[in-house]
């Protein structure tokens, strides 16, 4: 397996043991129907469309940031930045706050 997939392996295990933990029973319980799987499920996935959302939000600032600072070079190139050229080297990893502080 490649780095990845053990990292995934890991967490499923760990969080296997947090359930245990939390609820004195497995996955093989039998006490559930399967519409309350079902529900279950859906409930997780809806959890997953928050986090999306959030996600997609926060790119979306980020890509804002970029654009902003990437006119303000093209009008008036700064120094002691990390651009080429008038060309933003951001990386996508670049905070909001790392962007804020070197845009003035």
């Amino acid at each position: 397996m490649s780095k990845i997939e053990n990292s995934v392996v890991s967490k499923i295990l760990k969080r296997s043991s947090q359930g245990f933990d939390k609820y004195g029973t497995t996955m093989e319980r039998n006490d559930l129907s399967s519409l309350e799987w079902l529900i279950h499920a859906q409930e997780e996935a809806m959890d997953l469309s928050v986090y999306l959302e959030k996600l997609i939000g926060l790119e979306q600032e980020l890509l804002l940031a970029k654009k902003l600072i990437n006119e303000k070079q093209e009008k008036q190139p700064c120094k002691n930045c990390r651009c080429e050229g008038g060309v933003s080297q951001w990386t996508r990893t670049s905070s909001l706050e790392e962007l804020d502080s070197e845009k003035g």
